[in-house]
């Protein structure tokens, strides 16, 4: 792996720096200085101290949540709906989840997102601040928006594109249907530069391992959410999160990167992105010993936050934390201690606690006490207020549910979704010359992993159908012995199988997903021809032996998988280029296929 990192280093286009004073932006107009000073002239210190957190709520309405999301707000903060965690906290964000019942329809959500603004200006005083709501809509595999949103695919999908356009036109489209529905703040793009093909977090929600690749398409798409759709994108994860073997939801990765790798692999994308513009930058829960020495994660560290990210990039936007409930957080201090030191390394908003009433209770004390002056906190909520006044907030923080419903999901975004996804498509392998298939009279095998959600397997099934094949679609997702057994019987009984695979290069001890290299092979053994799809990691052919067709789609949205059908049947030529290396599964020196390899025909 190091040597990996050493030849992406040494092969990388070095970002062009802007000098600190460059990267600053202007003074705010006048409207926006007036506003911001009138409003926090009148804010009591809790109320500033609210501002300062962003977290979840229970429930798909403001004011009338299900009796099972009063329990779980009763639980986690004391009250029992929505808008009273937002009273009670004084809260400067909500933050949008399925899991907690906020992203069931468009209609919903628009409502949800204006009775949540009433709550939160109650009486529309001068130090009554609306919300800036959020949500993680990466797009691919990391998206919360339910259908008939527009589903791009994600990052390592438009990193296989090359294309800063496309890049830009997923982005504006994705946070104009977010703004439609009063989210204002996407948690995206995604700036990690994923040179590890181990990383167990992020893999295909980062461009690509091109340092280059990766801070141009992420320029790209803050152009799309800040200047196309003007909602507050956010990249993220300060300082970089791509070369982890540890997930930071359920421990503490360290970076062993050198300050010269850093430079040229992982800092070039958030130069990038503060050079075009950007509002937000998220940290990540990781320890980079080159940044700083003392152990610390970098969300709690002066030396990247403030040091580096404020200082050497001049970055004057909203820094703000990963979510706090999250391990690599939490190792080294206690819950009341997290949030205090988080604004004392230089962040401003703090994402997801998981106590709120203990972390809002640390942040008063710690001023209370003067560990923290209310200056400090003062310059927080100045940012947080100055991102809602260019927002629109202000003036207009409600949306219209009929435009919403209008808009999102239109005929226009679905043909653009469609658009971007036909240039994302790798054609990595197709040894045999079995593609394009040729003539439609053939009886086909659809299997594999399959999405209850977005049902890949139908989907591709169905479009076999709909060309003229004899489909059987017969989803096997992380199969047992006698299913693996059952899908192999029916493979030689038909005469091509496509399989679908999702990371099936994890053979971790005891995981699951390692049985798909088992129905891959028990298919290939049939002798009958087999096309291999990787829905997620391109890096899966590595651990497939004996498989001589092979597509990496990077995704199973609709739309990837409508796309895939097209390109097999010659309808459409692959277009995608890798924009990871893929290793040999023994040997990471050894490299199978190179950034850049594709196919077409």
């Amino acid at each position: 792996m190091k040597r990996f990192v050493a030849a992406v280093a040494a092969l990388a286009t070095v970002w062009s720096a802007p000098s600190p004073a460059a990267a600053r932006p202007a003074p705010p107009p006048a409207a926006e200085h007036g506003w911001v000073t009138s409003t926090l002239r009148h804010m009591s210190l809790e109320q500033k101290v609210g501002q300062l957190f962003s977290t979840y709520v229970y429930g798909s309405d403001a004011t009338s949540p299900s009796a099972a999301d009063r329990s779980a707000n009763l639980a986690a903060f004391g009250v029992e709906t929505p808008a009273q965690v937002v009273d009670r906290f004084h809260l400067g964000g909500v933050v949008y989840f399925a899991w907690s019942h906020n992203l069931d329809n468009v209609r919903q959500i628009a409502t949800l997102s204006n009775g949540l603004q009433t709550a939160a200006l109650g009486e529309g005083g001068k130090d009554d601040v609306p919300l800036l709501i959020s949500t993680d809509q990466e797009q691919g595999l990391v998206q919360r928006m339910p259908a008939p949103s527009a589903q791009f695919p994600g990052s390592m999908a438009l990193g296989a594109a090359r294309s800063p356009a496309a890049a830009r036109l997923a982005a504006e489209i994705t946070g104009r249907e977010l703004g439609a529905v009063g989210i204002r703040q996407p948690y995206a793009p995604v700036a990690d530069v994923n040179v590890n093909p181990a990383n167990p977090v992020i893999g295909v929600r980062s461009f690509g391992a091109d340092p280059a690749l990766v801070a141009d398409l992420t320029a790209a798409q803050v152009a799309g959410f800040e200047q196309g759709a003007q909602v507050t994108s956010v990249a993220k994860h300060f300082p970089g999160h791509g070369d982890t073997a540890t997930d930071s939801h359920t421990g503490l990765p360290v970076i062993s990167h050198t300050r010269e790798q850093w430079e040229t692999i992982d800092a070039p994308a958030f130069r990038a992105a503060i050079a075009a513009g950007i509002d937000s930058i998220m940290t990540a829960h990781i320890v980079v010993p080159a940044l700083d020495p003392s152990g610390d994660p970098a969300t709690l560290s002066p030396a990247i936050i403030t040091g580096v990210l404020r200082e050497q990039f001049g970055f004057q936007g909203v820094v703000v934390t990963d979510a706090l409930n999250m391990a690599g957080v939490r190792e080294k201090y206690g819950d009341a201690r997290v949030p205090v030191l988080a604004l004392k390394a230089g962040a401003d908003q703090l994402l997801m606690p998981p106590n709120l009433q203990l972390a809002y209770d640390a942040v008063l004390n710690a001023v209370r006490g003067g560990e923290l002056t209310e200056q400090r906190i003062d310059e927080s909520v100045r940012r947080i207020l100055s991102v809602k006044f260019r927002q629109g907030l202000a003036g207009s923080p409600y949306v219209d549910a009929d435009a919403a419903v209008a808009s999102v999901g239109s005929a226009a975004h679905l043909a653009a979704v469609a658009q971007v996804t036909d240039q994302t498509l790798t054609a990595v392998r197709n040894d045999a010359g079995l593609l394009p298939l040729a003539g439609a009279d053939r009886s086909v095998l659809v299997t594999g992993w399959n999405n209850a959600a977005f049902n890949p397997i139908g989907r591709l099934a169905g479009g076999f159908t709909a060309r003229g094949s004899r489909t059987t679609a017969l989803p096997a997702t992380l199969p047992s012995a006698s299913a693996i057994a059952a899908a192999a019987a029916q493979a030689a009984q038909h005469d091509l199988t496509v399989v679908l695979v999702n990371k099936a290069w994890d053979t971790a001890v005891g995981d699951p997903r390692a049985s798909q290299q088992q129905l891959v092979a028990a298919l290939v053994a049939t002798g009958r021809p087999v096309i291999v799809v990787a829905v997620r990691d391109p890096y899966d052919i590595a651990a497939l032996p004996g498989v001589s067709t092979y597509l990496a789609a990077y995704t199973y949205t609709p739309a990837a998988m409508d796309t895939l059908v097209r390109a097999l049947h010659g309808d459409l030529s692959p277009h995608g280029r890798l924009p990871v290396t893929i290793p040999a599964a023994t040997d990471p020196a050894t490299t199978l296929y190179p950034i850049g390899h594709g196919l077409t025909w």
